[in-house]
């Protein structure tokens, strides 16, 4: 079985499939902070291009775990969000932090 075949089936390869991009986890743990626009979003991800960035917020948001705002207005705004999926993600974020702060001790002690 395939990637593909397994995505929305298990577990595993569903959450591995969501979160494949560089950035996605980067671009969660900024949006738990609240609702941001793009330029903003770009500032606080130093090194990506605007092309990554819209690339993985449309996979991101493509999975439900962001809104995208658009205001009809010129020059165009446009505020991104987590959705009620996305804050799901949010106890997962915490232990990601727990363990990558624990690492990083541990590859001080080396």
């Amino acid at each position: 079985m395939t990637e593909t075949d397994l995505f929305g089936k298990c577990p595993y390869a569903t959450v591995q499939k969501i979160f494949s991009g560089k950035w996605s986890i980067l671009i969660l743990y900024h949006l738990s902070k609240g609702t941001l626009r793009f330029g903003e979003l770009q500032r606080r991800l130093e090194g990506i291009s605007q092309a990554t960035l819209t690339k993985q917020l449309r996979f991101l948001e493509e999975f439900g775990l962001i809104n995208r705002l658009v205001y009809q207005e010129i020059p165009p705004k446009v505020e991104y969000s987590l959705t009620e999926v996305g804050k799901e993600f949010l106890p997962v974020l915490k232990q990601f932090e727990i363990f990558g702060d624990k690492y990083i001790a541990h590859m001080a002690q080396r």
